[in-house]
């Protein structure tokens, strides 16, 4: 990596936990994100073969034209894992990024457009994997970073479900910003099957995720300490928290957004790229 990054090259170590660890390595000529597993993590999956199916989903997008080529920058094996290094995103977490307009002093005409283009640009991002025939299905606040110029980048591609039945089974990612279908299919089969997720789950993970960011509150309402298969169960139901309970300020456009985007139906929501279309109309 050092040759590719050029000297002198400096490591950060960004996270460690669940199983594997994060690092930006940056050098003279650029940076990047790495993981790799961490096999001392007894708790964990098996995150040396997320890793791998990671790695094969970046190298079928890219195929796809669903992700620019330059993400992927070079993965491989260790010896007693898997390691896999992606292009720095120069960005801060969906929850971060929404700081300011979780509050009322957000309610400035500077903050509806820049929230409409971070919306707008996401769901255009969701449209081209769905366009491929993929699904994200780990659609959160933690795998979306808002850039400088206030566009979404998507990150964190392991769960994610393609046309083709090469998965390790996918049994949800998480339970806050899961979709119903999901939920239902999850609760009703064997845990070694392979849940399906589909492009509305990542319309309902987009619209739960701005939801949770913009009010502070997840919009399913249960105890936190409730077992994940309550958790499951509550949101089959398909009943959120109502928008003018919980927004921190009257925004009509982006509220008739998430409303959209959690209509318990997955037929009914509109398509991501219907969505970025009517997000651009609302930007005019």
């Amino acid at each position: 990596m050092a040759e590719r990054l050029g000297p002198p090259v400096i490591e950060d170590l960004l996270s460690d936990r669940r199983g594997s660890r994060a690092w930006k390595l940056e050098g003279s000529r650029g940076a990047v994100a790495l993981k790799a597993n961490n096999p001392e993590d007894d708790g964990a999956r098996d995150k040396a073969a997320e890793m791998d199916q990671e790695d094969r989903h970046l190298l079928k997008l890219i195929h796809a034209g669903a992700i620019r080529p330059g993400y992927r920058v070079d993965a491989g094996a260790w010896e007693r894992g898997r390691w896999l290094a992606v292009g720095w995103v120069n960005g801060v977490p969906l929850w971060r990024a929404f700081a300011l307009a979780r509050g009322t002093e957000g309610d400035r005409p500077s903050v509806r457009p820049w929230l409409l283009g971070i919306a707008r640009t996401w769901a255009e991002r969701l449209a081209r994997m769905h366009a491929a025939g993929w699904a994200h299905a780990d659609v959160q606040p933690t795998n979306t970073l808002v850039t400088p110029d206030g566009h979404a980048a998507i990150i964190d591609y392991a769960l994610s479900c393609g046309p083709d039945e090469d998965h390790i089974p996918y049994r949800g990612a998480l339970t806050h910003t899961t979709a119903p279908e999901v939920a239902d299919a999850i609760l009703s089969t064997s845990n070694d099957t392979h849940v399906q997720a589909r492009p509305p789950a990542d319309v309902w993970g987009l619209g739960a995720s701005l939801f949770w960011c913009w009010t502070g509150q997840r919009p399913v309402s249960y105890e936190d300490t409730a077992d994940r298969a309550v958790k499951l169960q509550t949101i089959t139901k398909g009943r959120t928290i109502l928008l003018d309970q919980a927004r921190p300020w009257a925004f009509p456009v982006f509220e008739d957004m998430l409303s959209a985007c959690l209509t318990p139906s997955p037929e009914d929501r509109p398509t991501a790229a219907d969505l970025a279309a009517m997000l651009t109309a609302g930007t005019r």
